[in-house]
């Protein structure tokens, strides 16, 4: 195997695979990536097993060739690179990286020890346009980071209704739901639990265009194509639960504000809240919201807002980071929330907007 690549091209490439890599010791396999080298490409894979990557960096292959290198030490080593173009070659057992006044080399393992990523691609359920999935961040920021004991809250729920696809996520304390999701030619198919984390991961690419998605049923895997990567996630084989009975049905206060004066204020307040628990209190009065926290070794701190409320006055508390991240996804302009009472979910719209909401449960707190 020989190649030589820009060396720009093979940092980002590098910088997407190594999301994938095992942080556990389980396998030494795992902790190596996958190269191979064929047809003016070398491809770089990882995988721990719950999630896997491959992506396609653009070369000038001399000779085809595959092999795994140690991971971290590789990607380290690319990172502080500072020449134009790195040459890769394979010289018995071991991987030469070179590139003007540099040449490392590598002990490697051989690649036939390296698990696929898939076994079968699987029937294709459709695709996805590059602006549609923008909007899944708005849903993700709801799912649980740690699987813990309830696996399904740290998924994404496609979910087929009358009325168009659904997608959803909530970890228990928070909900966010998006209606009217498009998923382009896509085949039928009820429910379908996603991993957040592969989500997160396309989430974290920037121009990655159109996005073909497969489903394995014979691997239980979701499979997402780019035109220059592969990221491969194990479907969630648990029940989500019944999400429309923690969506509230009616209100006894409306208050519209500006969202970015709202988030403004939040982040103010969230500099004291971070000594009290990182709680926010919202107290809602005829023509303004105050966001406010105390901390009581260090000192208080408010902010008014100029709303438009209708209804009864009231108050209610959120953790300040799921305040954070809720008006963060919202569009710019007007926000909708909606309350029953100091001890009921709170809701988050876009006004004017019927296709997303986030629910955040309150906090109880001494008056």
């Amino acid at each position: 195997m020989r190649a030589t690549v820009l060396t720009d091209n093979l940092r980002r490439g590098l910088g997407f695979v190594n999301h994938a890599v095992s942080s556990r010791n389980q396998l030494p396999i795992l902790l190596n990536f996958l190269i191979q080298a064929k047809k003016g490409e070398l491809k770089f894979s990882a995988t721990d097993l719950e999630i896997g990557i491959s992506v396609n960096v653009p070369a000038r292959v001399d000779e085809d060739g595959s092999i795994t290198v140690p991971a971290k030490t590789f990607f380290d080593l690319v990172s502080n690179v500072p020449y134009e173009k790195t040459t890769i070659s394979l010289k018995d057992s071991s991987l030469e990286l070179t590139s003007e006044k540099i040449k490392s080399t590598f002990s490697t393992i051989p690649s036939s020890e390296f698990p696929k990523l898939f076994e079968e691609k699987g029937d294709k359920v459709g695709e996805i346009k590059e602006g549609d999935l923008l909007l899944l961040g708005k849903v993700v920021i709801a799912a649980a980071e740690d699987i813990g004991s309830r696996p399904a809250l740290s998924g994404i729920l496609l979910s087929e209704t009358p009325l168009g696809l659904e997608v959803v996520a909530a970890d228990g304390y928070r909900l966010s739901l998006l209606k009217g999701f498009s998923i382009r030619g896509k085949k039928s198919k009820n429910r379908t639990l996603l991993p957040s984390r592969v989500i997160r991961e396309l989430l974290s690419q920037k121009n990655v265009g159109d996005i073909q998605v497969f489903v394995s049923e014979r691997g239980r895997q979701v499979i997402f194509e780019g035109s220059d990567f592969v990221l491969v996630g194990r479907l969630i084989e648990e029940n989500f639960p019944d999400y429309e009975k923690i969506i509230p049905l009616d209100f006894s206060t409306l208050t519209v504000f500006d969202k970015e004066e709202a988030l403004n204020a939040v982040r103010a307040c969230s500099v004291f809240a971070r000594e009290a628990a990182n709680i926010i209190k919202l107290s809602i009065k005829k023509g303004s919201v105050t966001f406010s926290s105390d901390a009581s070794s260090i000192g208080t701190n408010e902010v008014e807002v100029e709303a438009k409320v209708e209804g009864e006055e009231n108050e209610i508390a959120f953790n300040s980071r799921y305040l954070t991240d809720a008006l963060s996804v919202l569009k710019e302009g007007g926000i909708r929330f909606e309350m029953a009472g100091p001890l009921s979910p709170g809701v988050f719209k876009e006004e004017g907007g019927k296709n997303f909401l986030h629910i955040i449960m309150p906090i109880r707190v001494q008056s």
